[in-house]
């Protein structure tokens, strides 16, 4: 029972992190237009802070704690992966050219094969 009174508390607790974290982004806007007779840089810094504490606030819920632990696994598997070399990479991006050009060849050719059928067949070619 205490458990679910717990996860209620959460869950609770979760939407009113994201409500703050919705209001704060949303005012960082509006400020951003009600001072439209203020400089620029100060227009802009509302913003800015208003995004900040929002994803600040955001973090706070467990939506945003999740996202956290996704972007910290992420960058261990980042680390896991092994990038190719320059020589393979120059020598991927050179096959990738040379089917390009030959795929392009193939398909100009299958289009004036069909070009000159239809042309026959409609009677408008020579």
């Amino acid at each position: 029972m205490t458990d679910q009174t717990d996860n209620q508390k959460r869950a609770g607790l979760d939407q009113l992190w994201l409500a703050v974290a919705v209001v704060l982004v949303v005012a960082g806007l509006a400020a951003f237009y009600l001072l439209g007779s203020q400089q620029v840089a100060v227009r802009v810094a509302s913003v800015i802070a208003g995004s900040v504490l929002g994803v600040l606030a955001f973090s706070r819920s467990s939506w945003g704690l999740a996202a956290w632990q996704f972007a910290v696994s992420s960058r261990v598997e980042l680390r896991k992966m092994v990038w190719p070399t320059y020589e393979d990479s120059r020598k991927t991006t050179l096959i990738v050219f040379i089917f390009v050009v030959v795929l392009g060849f193939f398909f100009w050719g299958v289009d004036a094969l069909f070009a000159s059928v239809t042309r026959h067949l409609l009677g408008t070619g020579t």
